[in-house]
């Protein structure tokens, strides 16, 4: 690389702008300038596809892919230029340039006065300004006398060089194959390829006869297209015209401007306030004083400008450009939505049935075409992000001493859902040039406000539960068949529901708690269920020695005597006299029998275990010292009953003087009367409730349809209205950590069936139960074999 430095002599002033010392320096002419591609021989560049710039009849269409931004290189100006020639039917580029060196050029002024410790050759109207300066001058007037006059910086150093280059575009369809007339002056109307070569390797030699020539056949034969550029070192006598300084430096990565600022050639006393001066010029546009504190910068305006904080213009062009990029951010949305995979996508989804956003995402994860489309969608919104971020970033900074907030949108993320809900609108809501949007959870769409309906045909939707089986056929938004546990009504399915149970068993009852307890203080007659009494031990009425444990019963004998009812209990009441001065106390023990059978289907009542009831005694005659013991179990403890047995015992009651409470012991073994602690005597025991009708027979053909079903909806309909019967029987099954099976009993006892056959109906409503939506089977234990 040739270098030579500057003169000694009358050197440009070095307090001048660097753009000025530049132009200064041009001006002196005394370096050399060494020529890097002298005399270089034409070369010749083809077009970047070869076989079009080869030949003359392929036309333009094997390089139309070219004609799209592609990157960089097809934004470069040089690619422009060729694109835009090709555009006009040139399809060949013949290209001679040479390079000139680099040059570094050196302030002489400078290195005098570090190397030999010279006195600055400073101007004198420039020592004349700082010396009018003052040494406290203010910050306005160092601006005025200095800054706006010679600047902040001045040239250190900087690399020069340059190329001249001569482009020439060609349509060989337009040229003559046929040579050029020996001595041509360019009156023949034919030129070869030779005679452009032959112009294009005496550019260098010849130039002003060249580019006559060229121009010449430019005009003659429009064939050609003469382009000529020139950059290269300032002042050159070889030049006739100059380029502007940013054409001269050679592009290149290791070169570079090198500045100075202007107080190093000021007097120490004016440095500091210099550079104050400077930076306020530089950063508040002489609009205000830059001040500092704690790392943060403001302007303190004058009262001319109070707005100098504020970078209106900047800020607005921000505004601009993050509008224009939230734009942009839409259209790449509308691309994809228009795109040709996505609308593919969309005319692939079936129109038979009614598809969710879970069922649209099975397709999409099935089309590759689609999802290739939707990552470059999602690169190029990244970078749109990115770039997003980063002008926000320096809107706030800028924008941080305004008093105005800045204006902006942020773009708004779209999902993979949302383009699912997307395919939906565009499925069901599109009835009108502009589609609308579908709601997923109410199957409805919302219209463009200029659009009072966009809502087509949506098909019934398929799936288990209330929803649709399969669409009918004539009408695809109805459903056609419905799932188990369901029954098509008016195109929709609904739960299936057992029918009334009235002409199998009647279970309703409309007997209130309090009317309950008001009708059992009174003890009416028409809430008590007649029973026969039984006991081997005892007789009502009379009196008793209860020292033995005495058992006694009441049963109904339903299927000699009352084969049309079930009957329930609501309470149990007994009346029990004794002598007088008596100590014995009665304890009773009550097993209930809910619908026959052997005592040891019978299940023990607790009475007084956690919540349920005592007995409630009421003095009836003092004298004879009768009490009423009544067991109320009321609707919540209700049970169904044939039988009740009542085990009698007695205990002795006395006082403990030390504790104050009452101690019970079982009667001794006494075979003298005349020890005997006292008698009982029971005068009633009756049990209160209703009976429900029941109709055993119609329940004995409901469990044939089982079996012999007439169609499979009268099948169902059996199993639902056994399912209810079984759950409401079993509802008033005795208190306990698990309930029992009372609906076994009920069909072993009421409607004599064999073990083998109770036990395949049970197995058989079983598994109808698990079919059924939300079907929640309870366990139960065992209390009839």
């Amino acid at each position: 690389m040739g270098q030579q430095d500057l003169p000694r002599a009358d050197g440009p002033p070095p307090m001048l702008p660097w753009p000025l010392a530049l132009l200064a320096l041009s001006a002196c002419c005394r370096w050399g300038v060494a020529s890097g591609a002298g005399g270089t021989a034409p070369q010749q560049h083809a077009a970047p596809a070869t076989p079009s710039s080869s030949s003359s009849s392929s036309g333009r269409a094997p390089l139309d892919w070219l004609l799209t931004d592609r990157g960089p290189f097809y934004r470069a100006q040089e690619y422009v230029d060729f694109v835009e020639r090709y555009r006009q039917g040139f399809t060949t580029r013949y290209r001679i340039y040479r390079e000139f060196a680099r040059w570094k050029v050196n302030n002489l002024a400078l290195e005098r006065k570090d190397f030999f410790s010279l006195p600055l050759p400073l101007a004198p109207e420039f020592i004349r300004n700082i010396r009018l300066l003052g040494r406290r001058p203010s910050p306005q007037q160092i601006t005025d006398s200095l800054i706006k006059k010679y600047g902040t910086h001045f040239l250190l150093s900087a690399t020069l060089g340059g190329e001249e280059s001569l482009t020439i575009f060609v349509d060989k369809r337009k040229l003559s194959r046929r040579a050029e007339p020996a001595g041509g002056a360019g009156n023949s109307s034919g030129v070869s390829l030779e005679t452009l070569h032959q112009l294009a390797a005496s550019y260098f030699i010849d130039r002003e006869s060249t580019l006559r020539r060229l121009h010449h056949i430019q005009i003659a034969t429009a064939a050609i297209k003469v382009t000529e550029t020139r950059t290269g070192p300032l002042g050159c006598s070889n030049y006739d015209n100059l380029d502007s300084v940013s054409s001269v430096l050679v592009q290149s990565p290791e070169n570079k401007v090198q500045l100075q600022g202007l107080q190093t050639v000021l007097p120490s006393y004016l440095r500091e306030r210099f550079v104050a001066a400077a930076l306020s010029y530089i950063a508040c546009s002489s609009a205000g004083e830059l001040v500092c504190h704690r790392s943060d910068c403001r302007c303190q305006c004058q009262p001319t400008f109070p707005r100098c904080n504020c970078p209106e213009a900047d800020v607005q062009a921000l505004e601009s450009s993050l509008a224009q990029l939230l734009r942009a951010w839409e259209s790449h949305h509308s691309q994809f939505e228009e795109s040709e995979e996505f609308q593919a996508l969309v005319k692939r989804l079936p129109g038979d049935r009614f598809l969710n956003r879970t069922a649209i995402s099975h397709f999409w994860a099935t089309d590759l075409d689609v999802q290739h489309r939707y990552q470059q969608l999602g690169t190029s919104l990244k970078l749109l992000a990115r770039k997003t971020h980063r002008l926000i970033r320096r809107l706030f900074n800028l924008s941080k001493r305004c008093r105005r907030q800045p204006h902006f949108k942020l773009p708004k993320e779209r999902s993979l859902p949302y383009w699912w809900s997307r395919a939906q609108s565009l499925l069901y809501c599109s009835e009108t040039t502009v589609p609308g949007t579908f709601l997923e959870e109410s199957h409805s769409c919302t219209c463009p406000p200029d659009q009072p309906s966009c809502q087509g045909s949506i098909p019934c939707a398929l799936g288990e539960g209330p929803a649709c089986a399969s669409c009918a056929e004539d009408n695809s938004t109805r459903c056609g068949t419905c799932n188990h546990g369901y029954v098509l009504t008016q195109g929709f399915c609904r739960p299936e529901v057992a029918d009334s149970l009235e002409h199998y068993l009647g279970l309703e009852t409309d007997l209130q708690d309090l009317e309950l307890k008001y009708l059992l203080q009174k003890r009416d007659s028409r809430i008590e269920v007649h029973s026969i009494f039984i006991s081997n031990d005892m007789r009502l009425g009379s009196w008793f020695d209860p020292s033995w444990r005495k058992r006694m019963l009441l049963t109904l004998k339903s299927n000699k005597y009352k084969p049309g009812l079930v009957h329930v209990m609501l309470a149990l009441s007994l009346q029990i006299c004794l002598t007088k001065n008596s100590t014995l106390e009665p304890v009773m023990a009550i097993y209930v029998n809910p619908f026959g059978g052997s005592h040891s289907e019978s299940w023990f009542m607790p009475v007084n275990e956690g919540s349920f009831p005592d007995w409630e005694r009421t003095t009836v005659d003092a004298s004879a010292q009768c009490q009423n013991w009544t067991l109320t179990l009321g609707n919540k403890w209700k049970t169904f009953f044939e039988t009740v047995h009542v085990y009698l015992r007695s205990r002795i009651k006395s006082l403990d003087d030390s504790s104050n409470e009452t101690i019970y012991y079982e009667p001794l073994e006494m075979a003298d009367p005349s020890k005997n602690l006292g008698y009982m005597k029971i005068n009633s025991l009756q049990v209160f409730g209703y009976s429900l009708p029941f109709e055993p027979d119609a329940i004995r053909d409901l469990i044939l349809q089982l079996d012999y079903p007439y169609t499979q909806g009268s099948q169902d309909s059996a199993m639902l209205q056994l399912l209810e019967i079984r759950d409401r029987v079993n509802r008033l099954s005795p208190p306990g950590k698990t309930r029992f099976d009372l609906f076994t009993c009920l069909l072993r006892h009421r409607l004599k069936l064999a073990n083998n056959e109770v036990a395949r109906i049970q197995s058989s409503l079983r598994a109808f139960n698990a079919k059924l939506p939300n079907a929640v089977e309870q366990e139960t234990g065992k209390l009839c074999s």
